[in-house]
């Protein structure tokens, strides 16, 4: 990737599935805005960060996970070069999740689905193979740094990089 070039990834998923701590292992030092909810906190606009790779910014957002926040992910998968769906395998499939695939195959914007909590109580990959039709389906930890570091850039070498200066509609 030649400098002065970036990538727009975002990243989408159930609530609870693990986006901003994915994305809080991919840059520590990434922001986000959430509130309060029962059993935590929840994202209620979005998750940023970046990393740079071979002379590439990559800009990483995350949606939030709950169907009412549709014109959210709306907006900020505008111009996005491609898109991780993180799915959290300790819950079964579930129609948000199968929505959010069929929504980023409706786009064809480049993805991959990213199996979280494989090594979790109850976990069941099995359960998911095939699901997501032609997209590459990879297990990774949200926690793991060099997993999902290894993981995540693998993914963007497969996209194409903009240069800088450049902005998307």
């Amino acid at each position: 990737m030649a400098d002065d070039t970036k990538l727009k990834i975002v990243v989408f998923g159930a609530f609870g599935a693990g986006k901003t701590t994915m994305i809080q292992t991919l840059d520590p030092g990434s922001k986000h805005i959430e509130a309060n909810c029962a059993g935590g906190t929840t994202t209620v606009a979005l998750d940023f960060g970046r990393i740079q790779n071979n002379g590439c910014n990559i800009h990483i957002y995350g949606t939030p996970g709950q169907e009412r926040f549709e014109f959210a992910r709306e907006i900020i998968a505008r111009g996005m070069d491609g898109a991780v769906l993180l799915v959290d395998v300790t819950a079964p499939p579930d129609e948000f999740t199968s929505h959010l695939s069929d929504s980023l195959h409706a786009a064809q914007v480049p993805f991959v689905v990213f199996l979280n909590r494989c090594d979790g109580t109850g976990a069941d990959p099995d359960a998911f193979v095939g699901r997501f039709g032609a997209s590459e389906t990879w297990s990774v930890s949200a926690k793991d740094r060099k997993q999902c570091m290894d993981a995540f850039l693998k993914f963007a070498g497969t996209l194409s990089p903009r240069p800088c200066g450049h902005t998307s509609p």
